[in-house]
């Protein structure tokens, strides 16, 4: 059969389909999680890097948001109580932080114990106990018995092996954020019966010596929220009151719990 000029010829095409298996949308849902995850991560370390005060205030946004936008974080509301998606993400970042922040402080455990190993030439027989424990990060200094290691007896003249040890300590503290308590303990000696300086004077004293220690080494002053004086009241050894090792002070760093409306408040120099 003849065609005629202006008819076109019909072209078919075949197309095969290729073998490969059929995934669906699994890998969407991977990638999801991935990223989900990746965001809570970079979300951690931003909180964490944030000063207290911030904390508190996501906490309480997340905890009430509608009462937050009325009064900054007063108020209730039903999405504050009970297990609302709001108070189980709060929870769940609590835990986070506070993971995230003992890791922090058993690292930083590590760091302090090296600095004060390499400088046991200097500080002779002076005592250090470094440990993370439900309070925190907390340093003590400790009378060995072998004389006046860190104070003169009876006095709060430091030295220089407690400055040096401070000083190491310092170096390290430096780096993290959280808050810093400084407390003074005291044997049972007294100083007699009328005696208008006391124990509770003299703990306090010490206690205040090492905070301007670690400042001069370089934690900022703001960071330091209280300054503890307790006398003989908390002795290290309770069946010997005068154990050298009640002499001690105390380095503490609390965990951040993102509480709201909870601190104590800032106690500069007083006694507790």
């Amino acid at each position: 059969m003849s065609k005629s000029a202006g008819e076109r010829p019909i072209i078919i095409k075949k197309i095969r389909k290729g073998g490969h298996a059929h995934h669906g949308g699994s890998w969407k849902v991977a990638y999801a999680d991935f990223v989900t995850a990746m965001m809570a991560f970079f979300m951690v370390l931003w909180i964490v890097g944030m000063d207290e005060q911030t904390r508190k205030s996501i906490e309480g946004y997340f905890s009430n948001p509608a009462g937050y936008k009325k009064g900054y974080g007063s108020g209730s509301s039903p999405i504050s109580s009970g297990n609302s998606p709001a108070r189980i993400a709060t929870n769940q970042l609590k835990m986070i932080i506070h993971t995230a922040e003992q890791k922090s402080f058993s690292d930083a455990a590590d760091r302090i114990k090296t600095r004060l190993d390499s400088a046991k030439g200097a500080l002779g027989s002076a005592r250090f106990e470094v440990a993370v424990g439900e309070d925190g990060l907390r340093i003590e200094l400790l009378e060995s018995g072998k004389g006046d290691t860190f104070f003169e007896r009876g006095s709060a003249a430091m030295q220089p092996a407690a400055r040096l040890g401070l000083t190491l300590i310092a170096q390290e503290l430096v780096a993290l954020r959280n808050r810093v308590v400084v407390e003074g303990h005291t044997d049972a000696a007294t100083y007699g019966v009328n005696a208008a300086y006391t124990n509770w004077e003299l703990s306090s004293d010490r206690a205040n010596a090492a905070r301007r220690v670690l400042e001069s080494a370089g934690i900022p002053s703001a960071r330091v929220s209280e300054v503890r004086g307790y006398a003989d009241t908390k002795p290290r050894v309770p069946e010997n009151s005068m154990a050298p090792e009640n002499r001690r002070i105390s380095v503490l760093l609390p965990f951040s719990q993102l509480r709201t409306g909870t601190d104590s408040g800032a106690t500069h120099g007083g006694t507790n």
